[in-house]
């Protein structure tokens, strides 16, 4: 059950990541600022809105890696587990009984 929710929230802060990233302006894009494109005016102020987003993309980001660490670790003590149970050393023997069986009888009718 913890493996399909860390699931979900791994892909949820893959889809916030890739959206965060397509947001953010390139660093070429200053040059455009320099000659009065209004970066002032905006919402979270001259140099806010670059901060707050790479401040949660960095938050995003340390969750991704959290939920992929996370996920390995609980892939690989699944695995670990199958493999034991499909050991050779840890499977039991099963005796066939009808291989067995006394066949010198033979039943009359």
């Amino acid at each position: 059950m913890t493996f399909q929710i860390i699931l979900v929230v791994h892909v949820l802060l893959a889809l916030g990541l890739v959206g965060l990233i397509l947001i953010q302006h390139g660093k070429g894009a200053d040059a455009g600022a320099a000659f009065g494109s209004g970066a002032a005016g905006s919402v979270f102020g001259a140099r806010g809105a670059h901060s707050f987003l790479y401040k949660l993309t960095a938050i995003l980001a340390i969750g991704f890696f959290v939920t992929s660490i996370s996920l390995a670790y609980f892939a690989s003590n699944e695995r670990t587990a199958s493999d034991s149970d499909q050991s050779i050393m840890s499977q039991s023997v099963v005796v066939d009984d009808a291989s067995n069986e006394d066949t010198s009888e033979i039943p009359s009718n």
